[in-house]
């Protein structure tokens, strides 16, 4: 099942409710929330306070992408302030294996996020304890960078690799995501979209609409 998971990044912050509400009753699958350190990615966006808040205003899945060093540390605050699904970068953990153990104790689901030079073997002895890869298609920490087309080979190994398993973790697939690179990505097989200024420039419901007709 494909789906689409806008990231509330690339919003306007004087609305943000209202443009959470406009995707979800868009048909959003998810609400994507990029919460960076200033350390693990240059940038510093936002952390519990705002989760708490948006939580109010959609029943979606939040899932919560962690560009944090050491993410262990917050688990469970992420957890008490509404997230649904915790994804952490494997460079930024030094015991991947246990950090998806705690956020699987946290009652989350698990994501793994791999930065566009990882190789897919830093997976290899986690993919059963994951509910979704992240495969970045740029290089994180900023929003609006354009696609790296050599990431698409990395998907479609990934989802061999996955398939040769038997296992039905989602691929999901976040830079630079928009109507001219989201069937090229699907088609190397991932599931899950993160989109950031194709939903929230201009017309969001439109966006998303469009967005999710690629998707069918």
């Amino acid at each position: 099942m494909n789906l689409l998971a806008p990231s509330i990044l690339a919003a306007d912050f004087a609305v943000l409710g209202e443009q959470i509400r406009q995707a979800d009753a868009a048909g959003a699958d998810y609400i994507h929330i990029d919460v960076m350190d200033g350390m693990f990615v240059p940038s510093i966006s936002f952390g519990m306070p705002l989760i708490s808040s948006i939580r109010k205003v959609t029943k979606k899945v939040f899932d919560v992408h962690l560009m944090v060093e050491e993410p262990q540390r917050y688990i469970r605050d992420f957890a008490d302030c509404g997230a649904d699904l915790l994804t952490v970068h494997a460079e930024a953990c030094r015991h991947l294996d246990r950090t998806l153990q705690q956020i699987r104790e946290a009652g989350l689901k698990t994501g793994v996020a791999l930065n566009p030079a990882t190789p897919l073997n830093a997976l290899d002895y986690v993919l059963d304890k994951t509910d979704m890869v992240l495969i970045m298609t740029v290089n994180p920490g900023f929003g609006g960078q354009k696609f790296i087309p050599g990431t698409l080979e990395k998907i479609s190994e990934l989802r061999k690799k996955l398939d040769a398993k038997g296992l039905k973790t989602d691929i999901q697939v976040d830079g630079g995501i928009n109507k001219d690179t989201l069937p090229a990505v699907l088609k190397a097989g991932a599931n899950v979209a993160v989109a950031g200024s194709a939903v929230f420039q201009g017309d969001i419901e439109k966006n998303v609409k469009m967005l999710k007709e690629i998707m069918k």
